[in-house]
Parts: C-alpha cells; structure tokens; sequence
C-alpha cells in the first residue's frame, strides 16, 4: 500500500514543477507567489501559507496567502516591521533553512497575527496553536528578500524530514521570484529614469529660456519619479548681486500649476507656503555642498544631519498640511554655485524614494543647473547687447550733433576763402584753406553717412539695383584720379546682373572700395572689377595691385577711424571711415565681405550680394 504522505509529497514536487515554471517566465510577482502559496496548502498539509516580502521600509507585508479564509483576511492586511520577525528567528530552532519556533519560547505576553482554535495532539511532535515555522526567502547574494510561514499542519503534527525539504524548495523559488521580479523592477526603473534624464537633457540643450527649460521638464520629471507634484525654485544670477544681503528669488514654477487665483497650489495661505522657499534654499545649498539630494520624510528624521531640529518641525508642518508624505529636494547647481531646487513631492505614504532615484535626480540636477547658468548668462549677454545698442544709439546722435554743428561753420569758411580768392590774396595760402575745408567736409559726411548706415531703426527699403551700371558710375568718377597716377581700370568682367538692395548704398559701398584701391595702388599698377554669379550669390570683386594689408592690421580692418600700420598707406590722407562704411552698408544688405590680401602683392575685396 502506498503511503499517503509520499504521494502529497510527489504531489508537492509536480506543483514545485509549476512554480518554478512560473518563475522563470517572467510572470507576475504576486501570481507567482500565490502559486507557491496555493502548492502549501494543497499538496504539502498545511492549511495556511503566507509570503511576506521585505519593502524599503523595513518591514514585511502578505503578497500571497492561501488556506483558511479567516487567516488569509487576517494576513492579508498584515504589515509587520522586520525585526520582529528577526526576534523571533533569533529563538527559532534551526531546520535546515527553516526556522521553527516552539510555543513554550515565546514571552507570556507575546501576540500573533492569527491564532487556529486548535486543540494540540497528545503526542510528542504535536502541533501547538502558537508554534511558528518560517522559511526564510533569500536571493543569490544572501539577501533576505521575505519570508514564507506555514501553520496549521493537517496531520496536526510537525512536518516530517522530506516536508521540510520540500518547503524549502517552495521557499528557494519564491526568493528567486522575489529576486527576478525586484531586477525587473530595477531594470524598469533605469530605463524609466534614464528616459526622464534623456528628456529633461533634451530639453535643456535645446533652449535658452529659463521658464521654457522648466515647463518641458515637468512632464518627464512626474512621469520618471512617478511624483504627484514637482516645485522648482530657481535664484538670482550670483554675477547680479553682491554684498551681504540675500537676493530675492527670481521665480517658483509649479507642477500642476495652482488654481486660478492662487500663488501656491497648497491648501494654505500664501504666506505659510512662501515661507518654505528660503528653507528649501538653504538644503539646496548644503546638498549642493555634499552633491547630494535630500529625502524629507515627516515620520523620520532626515540622516547626515540635513535639518536643524526647527527646520524638520516646520518641514513636518507644511509637509502635513499639504498632504505631502514624502519628498526629495535636488539642487540645482554649476561648478561652486547653487543656482536652485528640484522638490518632487508624493503623496503615496509607501512609496520611497530608491537609490536609482537620488542617483538620477542628482543627474537632473547638474543638467537643469547648466541650463540655468546658460540661461543667466544669455540674459546678460541680452541685457549687454542692449547697453551696447543704447550707447551706439548715443554714438549716432552725438555724431550727428557735432557734424551739423561743424558743417555751418565749414560753409561759412569756404564762402570767405571763395572772397578771400577774390580780394587777391594768395592763391596759396587760399588753396590750403580750401584743400582742408574739403577734407573736413567729406570726413562730415562720412560721419554722417556711417551713423545713417549703422541706425538699426532706419528704413531699408531694398530693390533691384543692375550692379553693372553702379560699377560704370563708379569707374566714370575715378577714371580721371587714376589716369593721374597711371593706373590702369578694368572692367571688362562686369556682368548684367542685378542685386537686392538699395542703390544709393550699393554705390557708396563700391565706390569705397575702388577708391581705396585707386588711393593704395602705386603708379603704374591696375584695379579689376568685376561683377559675376556664385553660389547663388551676386559678387562684386575688385582685385588691385596696391600695398596690400597685413594679418594684423585685417584684423581691425572695418573699425571705425582705424587706419593701416604701413607707413607708406599712413602717408596717404584718409579718415579710417571708408571700410567701416562698407561693412555697415554689408551688414544691413545681409552680404558677406571677403579679404584677400598679401603685403606688397596687392588686395582681392569680395563683396557677396542676394541676388534681385
């Protein structure tokens, strides 16, 4: 005759088949567990199994329990701290894996989840309502990952020698089911943080306001902590402040923002929730200090001293009237400087917050602290470029002023030199007068011309201009100066072609530059102009066979009043303001300029034009 407990055992080992199985194909936890749970109490004789996994608290809570209906609505909703399981373990006689705890060991005044109404066998290795047998669940690094507990054999009797080796079968494939599913669950949580980085970066990279940077992180930040609210404070640029007085906070933003109406979305007046921020901020900066985050959590104290007992008192105040039970504070920071916070903030009293999040956060931190610093420097770039518009406004103005106020005067001189002429006085000494009334003129005009051309709020009213005929006025007007010094100017390579932009400009920007080459270009030598088509451009190139320009002076070679180093081109009269005239008459025509020069060999002036 078989023996009816070798068959349950048998029976066991195929339903340890399925949930082996069951553990290795990736289903879910609980299923699994409940599997095992269900294989206890069918096959293996005892009429209650529990599976209790450990959690980031500390403590064990039921996933699984099978057997008496009674017991499993007790378990179910059983959540113990670990240590006092540990306790018991500590009194537990040693079965292999398993640990069984007589009744007679426990304190008189020691309590139980649940107790069977069980009266014990009168014989030796009866079953005691209040015995206890654990087994252990461990991973492959020994970690204690939970626990299976038995009760309520239904032989009434302890587990004989081939029972207990098979429940510590059940117990060894459910801490490997605990230990996959956590590395799933692991491996889930990289993936999803490093999602949530990889967007926050993104965003960060791509733009240069501050508020646009936070508003595209919200979403990532939520959905990648899995937090119900994100708060992000951002300080003043450090570079805009000095002395010992604190700044005042640039801006907070809010994730979910705060009801229409309100400045904060808690329910408290604004005043109780603004007085948190210059909190936040100092935890901020110690974190920023240590490269840390900080977890505030109202039940517990914060670890490496991160708050002053005051400041924990009002961080478990606000955090209760908020309805917040847990939250992590991540500074935001570049190099030394702590720039602001990141707080996400949960509402899930048993959500914790994992090392793969502090880790990620941390990342999040640094990211968001380089784009705040981006930030702050391109708003004072802005804030720069705005004094430099203003001061080249005044620039123009003052230009302007002194111009007219020179002009009068100038006109009036000229007409008595004119009389002076008349009257018989010495032609020579006329000549000089009149020779550098006309050089103040045209460096009146000049100025003028420049302030008209670098106004960025004047007019531009382009059109098309046939580059052809601007070149043939051009070259009418110098062919007499050039004649005179035995140059010789070609402008057989000059095409039809038409440019956008405005006439009057275009020609006063190619006049200059074939005058420079006329002025520069020792007797005997030539200027070639040309007008041609190139990569979809309209080019007007003159190439002579002047001084030339040095590396250093092309430098500087469109500033204003800037004039060669060579002596031989200082010898030549000049104002510095052509090639700045020409470089402003560029700017506003969208053109590129290209130099080519080489000391005593001559200059190539490529100007590149949109094309009509």
């Amino acid at each position: 005759m078989n023996d009816p407990g070798s068959s349950r055992e048998v029976l066991a080992l195929r339903n340890l088949h399925d949930v082996i199985t069951a553990v290795h194909s990736g289903q879910d936890l609980e299923d699994v567990l409940q599997t095992a749970a269900q294989g206890v109490v069918d096959v293996l004789g005892f009429e209650v199994a529990v599976i209790d996994c450990v959690d980031d608290h500390g403590f064990v809570e039921a996933l699984a329990v099978a057997g008496d209906e009674d017991a499993c609505r007790t378990m179910k909703s059983r959540r113990i701290p670990l240590v006092e399981i540990l306790q018991e373990f500590d009194i537990a006689d040693e079965w292999g894996r398993l640990r069984f705890v007589p009744h007679d060991r426990l304190e008189e005044d020691a309590t139980a989840s649940w107790v069977p109404d069980l009266v014990p066998l009168d014989v030796p290795d009866a079953w005691h309502p209040l015995d206890a047998l654990y087994a252990p669940l461990h991973g492959p690094n020994g970690d204690l990952l939970g626990v299976l507990s038995v009760d309520l054999p239904v032989d009434r009797r302890r587990p004989t020698l081939l029972g207990r080796q098979v429940l510590e079968m059940y117990a060894v494939q459910a801490g490997l089911a605990i230990h996959h599913a956590q590395e799933r669950a692991r491996l889930n949580e990289r993936v999803r943080l490093a999602a949530a980085v990889r967007a926050v970066v993104d965003t960060a990279a791509h733009e240069l306001d501050l508020e646009s940077v936070i508003a595209g992180s919200f979403a990532p930040l939520s959905a990648g902590f899995r937090c119900d609210r994100v708060v992000v404070q951002v300080l003043p640029d450090p570079a805009e402040h000095s002395g010992d007085s604190a700044p005042a906070t640039r801006f907070t933003a809010f994730h979910p923002p705060p009801p229409e109406g309100s400045d904060t979305p808690w329910p408290m007046d604004s005043e109780q929730a603004a007085g948190m921020l210059p909190l936040g901020e100092q935890i901020a900066r110690r974190c920023w200090e240590k490269g840390r985050t900080a977890v505030l959590d109202p039940l517990e104290a914060p670890s490496d001293d991160q708050l002053a007992p005051e400041e924990l008192r009002r961080v478990r105040t606000f955090m209760g009237s908020a309805g917040i039970n847990s939250a992590m504070l991540v500074p935001l920071g570049s190099g030394p400087q702590c720039l602001g916070h990141v707080t996400l903030l949960r509402e899930d009293q048993s959500a914790a917050w994992t090392e793969a999040e502090a880790d990620a956060a941390l990342e999040v931190g640094r990211e968001m602290g380089r784009a705040v610093h981006r930030a702050h420097l391109y708003a004072r770039e802005r804030e720069l470029v705005a004094e430099l518009q203003e001061l080249d406004r005044a620039k123009g103005e003052m230009i302007n002023t002194v111009t007219h106020e020179l002009k009068n005067p100038l006109t009036s001189i000229r007409g008595h030199a004119e009389l002076l002429a008349d009257e018989g006085v010495s032609p020579r000494s006329v000549g000089a007068i009149e020779r550098n009334v006309q050089r103040l003129i045209t460096l009146i005009d000049d100025l003028l011309l420049l302030a008209k051309v670098s106004d960025p709020h004047r007019d531009f009213l382009p059109a098309a201009v046939p580059m052809r005929a601007v070149v043939d006025e051009v070259f009418d007007g110098l062919t007499v100066q050039a004649e005179r010094k035995d140059l010789r100017l070609d402008r057989s390579a000059v095409a039809e072609l038409d440019a956008w932009g405005e006439r009057a400009e275009l020609t006063r920007l190619v006049l200059n530059i074939v005058s420079n080459a006329v002025k520069y270009t020792p007797a005997g030598g030539s200027a070639a102009l040309q007008v041609y088509a190139e990569g979809g451009r309209v080019v007007f190139a003159c190439t002579d066979t002047g001084l030339g320009i040095s590396a250093e002076d092309k430098e500087h070679l469109f500033e204003e009043f800037e004039r060669s180093s060579n002596p031989a081109a200082r010898a030549e009269p000049g104002s510095g303001l052509g090639l700045a005239i020409v470089h402003r008459i560029a700017e506003r025509h969208g053109a590129d300029l290209v130099v080519d020069s080489e000391i005593g060999v001559g200059s190539t002036f490529r100007v590149l034009l949109r094309p009509a």
